[in-house]
């Protein structure tokens, strides 16, 4: 079994997690498959680590410290209205730290790493790359906001996400791909695009259909 079957089958894995679980929300038992969303990403993220050309110490340091800088800001939010706007979780993300979900901090490293590999496969300019990279952060967060109240996700005060969270999104993913676009060097293309479609059109779906 070489690396290209398993970026095949991990591939594979994804878009099936995700078209199912479109399928599900909308169609089986919406309550089931939101409280499933913790699978999903943990799987998604294992996958999107498994196929990364390089996963070493400074590699992990760099994943931490992305992982650090999500958490600090979606605490500061929740607890303090900082950053992104005053705002809850809800209890379809697992087990919470100060009001967080666990599962956020490390969609902050997903989110990173597939934004920043796509913008850097077509844009050499390290500052450059950086920006379209919070353009394609943004393009998830826009995407994923309406619906987040109505998979108990999170829900803002006054049900509507302010533009204060769109700012934050863009100051925080300019600190975490920063990091990512001068510090780790072995970015991987093919699997993180896949992953960022996955998620793109599996909130577009719901958006739509929902």
């Amino acid at each position: 079994m070489n690396l290209d079957f398993n970026k095949k089958i991990s591939i594979g894995i994804i878009w099936l997690f995700h078209l199912s679980g479109l399928v599900g929300l909308l169609y089986i038992d919406k309550n089931l498959f939101a409280s499933l969303t913790p699978l999903n990403l943990f799987i998604s993220s294992t996958l999107l680590f498994v196929n990364q050309k390089s996963l070493k110490k400074k590699e992990v340091i760099i994943v931490f410290l992305i992982f650090s800088i999500g958490m600090i800001a979606e605490i500061l939010g929740v607890n303090y209205g900082l950053i992104f706007g005053k705002y809850d979780y809800g209890d379809n993300l697992g087990l919470k730290l100060l009001g967080v979900p666990l599962l956020i901090g490390l969609n902050w490293v997903v989110l990173t790493f597939i934004c920043g590999s796509i913008s850097n496969h077509f844009i050499k300019n390290k500052y450059l790359s950086i920006v379209v990279g919070i353009i394609f952060m943004l393009i998830i967060d826009i995407t994923l906001e309406p619906i987040a109240p109505t998979l108990d996700y999170w829900e803002f005060s006054g049900s509507i996400a302010p533009i204060q969270n769109y700012i934050g999104w863009a100051f925080t993913s300019l600190l975490t791909l920063y990091i990512y676009q001068f510090y780790y060097s072995s970015k991987e293309f093919t699997f993180s695009i896949n992953l960022f479609l996955a998620q793109f059109l599996f909130f577009v779906g719901f958006n739509f259909l929902g």
